[in-house]
């Protein structure tokens, strides 16, 4: 009881203090924290008043496009970080709400990023859309589970699978909470005609543990089956992936492992954790690290019992950070005295270990006084994004964990697919153009003919008949 009342007490602090300073303290420099990583305004180039483009000093030619969004000096500046590209050219050209963000400013609460993320985070949400599950059955007899998100007004349930409209698989924060921003992200993409899906991870949001075995943080082993169940009810429709903050860590070792056989066409990370080693020692402050260990304690109290066997539940409990439940978790009774055990569990759940692998663009949308994921300059890879061609960082002043007051961050990621989509379409064609070119030109000396050939394709099931012996799903509606 007492420490709800000083939680309670330091959230009533945060709410008359913290709004009014952030604001005033950074209203006369709002571009202070991008300047000093190198970020800096220029005039306009080209026809757009509103868009800027400059080179990082020692960065290897590193692209930056900042913004403000048509609002006045005073507002806080948006930059795209990446390296120069043709599929970076064409983002700036084609995504303009990358220029659009406007975030609450003034005497608010929303100027704080802690109680923005924090809103976002805990407060109810009314959503119209109501969820489908599918319950998979894995190859170790466990279960995870996919909420097919659709709109409550909608009479049949099923979608068919020779249906081509477009999935969009989202993977929320590693404690299993579904948050407004993920009931709203539902919302947008039905509204755009994707077929939403939410992945539970094995005891989270209702998910049955029908295993002694919990999923690592970043193995993707059950991932990799769901996505295969996506491909096998919907084989006609491209494949999408958001993920929300801890989340990310999750879809970055997917990707990492599975490179160019991802099936995935391009991905979004939301407030992603990079660096989720050193964010479980020391990332977050005392108020917040307390209330997400407590909220993962209450969810597993439920399998105390049964966790009793293979985990020391006394040890689990009885701990007061993020740290010590991953170990309690996740350690053996063998590796508990070996002072490496903790850098070798990271070895192997570390989101960046494959990030070399990764074959398809990905979007990062990040806000500077993001409370959650810490100091932007030790907490962002941007040597990452500097040199990787398939990484593109969107980093905002303003907008907390996950918050972006206006849902900004949703109309940018689904206008990023599109374009994204639409760059490898008119990539495609060009090459088939210079195919057909050089197949009816020919050579002098050769011999050149002049009909064309036309082929046929046949096209070939998506999954083996094997598939139901892997996958047994049960469907449970719920809203």
């Amino acid at each position: 009881m007492l420490e709800w009342l000083v939680a309670v007490c330091i959230v009533i602090l945060v709410v008359l203090i913290w709004p009014g300073s952030k604001y005033f303290g950074t209203e006369s420099q709002p571009d202070a924290p991008l300047q000093a990583m190198g970020v800096s305004r220029q005039p306009a180039r080209e026809r757009t008043a509103e868009r800027c483009v400059s080179n990082r000093g020692g960065n290897d030619g590193a692209q930056t496009v900042s913004s403000d969004a048509g609002t006045g000096e005073k507002s806080p500046t948006v930059a795209l970080i990446c390296k120069p590209s043709a599929l970076a050219n064409y983002l700036l050209k084609h995504c303009r709400t990358f220029n659009d963000y406007v975030p609450c400013v003034g005497w608010t609460w929303r100027a704080s990023g802690f109680l923005q993320s924090l809103y976002e985070v805990c407060w109810p949400y009314d959503s119209p859309v109501q969820f489908v599950r599918d319950n998979l059955q894995l190859s170790d007899d466990g279960l995870v589970a996919l909420d097919w998100a659709v709109p409550s007004y909608q009479k049949r349930r099923r979608t068919s699978s020779h249906s081509t409209s477009p999935v969009l698989l989202i993977i929320p924060n590693s404690f299993g909470r579904i948050t407004r921003n993920v009931l709203k992200l539902c919302e947008a993409a039905l509204s755009h005609g994707y077929l939403p899906a939410v992945f539970n991870r094995r005891s989270h949001n209702g998910t049955p543990l029908t295993t002694l075995k919990l999923q690592q943080f970043g193995d993707p082993g059950d991932l990799r089956e769901a996505v295969r169940y996506i491909r096998y009810r919907q084989p006609a429709g491209r494949l999408y992936a958001v993920r929300e903050s801890t989340g990310s860590g999750l879809l970055l070792s997917y990707l990492g492992e599975c490179g160019s056989s991802s099936y995935v066409t391009a991905a979004v990370c939301l407030s992603p954790v990079f660096r989720c080693q050193s964010w479980f020692e020391n990332g977050l402050c005392w108020p917040l690290q307390w209330a997400l260990t407590l909220y993962q304690k209450m969810c597993l109290s439920r399998y105390r019992t049964v966790l009793g066997e293979t985990v020391k539940t006394d040890m689990l409990f009885s701990s007061c950070s993020l740290r010590g439940v991953e170990e309690a978790l996740f350690w053996t009774s063998s590796a508990n005295n070996s002072s490496g055990a903790w850098d070798a569990y990271w070895e192997r759940n570390e989101p960046l270990r494959d990030v070399d692998e990764v074959a398809i663009p990905v979007l990062s949308v990040c806000a500077q006084d993001d409370p959650i994921r810490g100091d932007t300059q030790s907490t962002l890879p941007l040597e990452l994004f500097e040199t990787n061609p398939h990484f593109f960082l969107l980093l905002t002043g303003r907008g907390g964990h996950c918050g972006f007051s206006t849902l900004w961050s949703h109309r940018a990621l689904l206008e990023f697919f599109r374009a994204t989509t639409d760059f490898f379409a008119a990539e495609e064609r060009s090459k088939q153009l210079a195919a057909r070119r050089r197949g009816l030109g020919g050579s002098s000396g050769g011999r050149v003919f002049r009909h064309r050939s036309v082929s046929t394709y046949k096209r070939m099931p998506a999954c083996s008949h094997n598939i139901h012996a892997i996958y047994n799903w049960q469907r449970s509606y719920t809203r």
